[in-house]
C-alpha cells in the first residue's frame, strides 16, 4: 500500500485521536500499530515521538497511585526483581555461549529480557559499544516477544484466575518493556495496573547497578557513559506530590487518566516502528535466546508467585 507522508500522517493523526477513546485497549492500539507497519505505512516521525509518550506517560500515572500501596508494593517487589534480574543475566550469558551468537548481542538481549527492554538495552548498549547492528537485532527480539506478551498474557491470567495483585507482580517481572507491562496491567484491571506499575520501575532501576557492572567488566575502562532513565526520579515525584497535596486530587485524577489514555498512544507508536525486515536479519538463534529466556522467567515468576500468593 503506497500513502505519501501527507496522507499517512492524518491517518496517524486520526488513530492518535482514537487512542483518547475509551473503547480502543492497549491491544488494540498496538495490534493497529503493527498492521500499519506490516502494510508499510511508516510515518517518517513516529519514532522519535514514541519514548517521550512513553515516558510522559508512566510519570502521570504517577499522580494517580497511593503512596502507601507503592510502600507496600515495593518492599516484595524488590527481593522478587532481584531473584529475577540475576537469573535471567546469569541464563542469557550461558545459553548465549551455548548457542555461539554475539557475545554483544546476547548481552544486550539478556538485559533487555531481565530489566526493561528497550530502555535496558539503550542503556547497556553504549557502555559495551554495540553496533547499530547488534542493538537493532537485540530490539527487534524484545519488541516481538513484548508484542506477544501484551495480546496473551492477560488471556493467561483470567484462564488461571489470577487475582489482580498476582497477575499484576507477574506481568512485572515476566514481561519485557515497561509499556508492555503497562498494558497488560490496564488491560487486567486498575489494581493490577497499579502493582505491575510501582514493580516494573522498581525493576527498572537495575539498569544502574547492571550498567556498573557491565562498565567495570569492560577491558577498556573508556567505554560509553550510563545513562539514568530521568522518567523514573519524575515519576516517583508525582507519587509524591500526589500524596503531599491532597486538595488537588481531582486535578491529579485527571492527569492520571490522561497517562493511562497517553499510554495506549505509546503501543500504537512502538507497533507501527517494528520492522520486519530488521526482524529476519536479527537471525533464528537470537529468537531462540530471548525466547528461551522470555520463557524461563515467565513459567519461572509464575510458579513463584502462584505459590506465595
Amino acid at each position: 500500500m503506497k500513502l505519501n507522508q501527507r496522507h499517512t500522517s492524518t491517518l496517524y493523526g486520526i488513530i492518535l485521536f482514537l487512542c483518547f477513546l475509551p473503547f480502543i485497549s492497549p491491544a488494540i492500539a498496538l495490534a493497529l500499530g503493527i498492521m500499519l507497519s506490516f502494510l508499510g505505512l511508516k510515518y517518517e516521525n513516529a519514532a522519535k515521538y514514541t519514548a517521550f509518550s512513553l515516558q510522559a506517560s508512566i510519570v502521570l500515572m504517577g499522580f494517580g497511585m497511593n503512596l502507601t500501596q507503592v510502600i507496600n508494593t515495593s518492599k516484595v517487589g524488590f527481593v522478587d526483581t532481584a531473584i529475577s534480574v540475576v537469573f535471567v543475566m546469569t541464563c542469557g550469558l550461558l545459553l548465549g555461549k551455548f548457542l555461539k551468537i554475539d557475545s554483544k548481542i546476547s548481552l544486550l538481549i539478556s538485559a533487555g529480557t531481565a530489566i526493561c527492554g528497550g530502555s535496558a538495552i539503550a542503556a547497556v548498549a553504549p557502555v559495551i559499544r554495540a553496533k547499530n547492528a547488534q542493538i537493532s537485532f537485540a530490539l527487534v527480539v524484545v519488541f516481538i516477544l513484548n508484542a506477544i506478551a501484551l495480546l496473551i498474557f492477560p488471556g493467561i491470567g483470567h484462564y488461571f484466575h489470577l487475582s489482580q495483585e498476582t497477575f499484576g507482580y507477574w506481568a512485572a517481572i515476566a514481561i519485557h518493556d515497561t509499556s508492555s507491562v503497562v498494558g497488560a496491567g490496564a488491560t487486567y484491571g486498575a489494581k493490577a495496573l497499579e502493582i505491575a506499575t510501582t514493580v516494573k520501575l522498581i525493576r527498572a532501576l537495575w539498569i544502574i547497578p547492571l550498567s556498573l557492572v557491565v562498565a567495570f567488566s569492560q577491558k577498556d575502562k573508556t567505554a560509553g557513559k550510563i545513562k539514568f532513565p530521568w522518567f523514573i526520579g519524575l515519576f516517583i515525584m508525582s507519587i509524591l506530590l500526589a500524596y503531599w497535596l491532597p486538595g488537588f486530587a481531582k486535578t491529579f485524577s485527571h492527569l492520571h487518566w490522561l497517562g493511562q489514555r497517553g499510554m495506549v498512544v505509546a503501543l500504537f507508536l512502538i507497533g507501527a516502528n517494528i520492522s520486519f525486515s530488521e526482524a529476519k536479519k536479527a537471525g533464528y538463534k537470537s529468537f531462540v535466546l530471548g525466547i528461551l529466556l522470555w520463557l524461563l522467567i515467565g513459567l519461572g515468576s509464575f510458579i513463584m508467585l502462584t505459590s506465595k500468593f
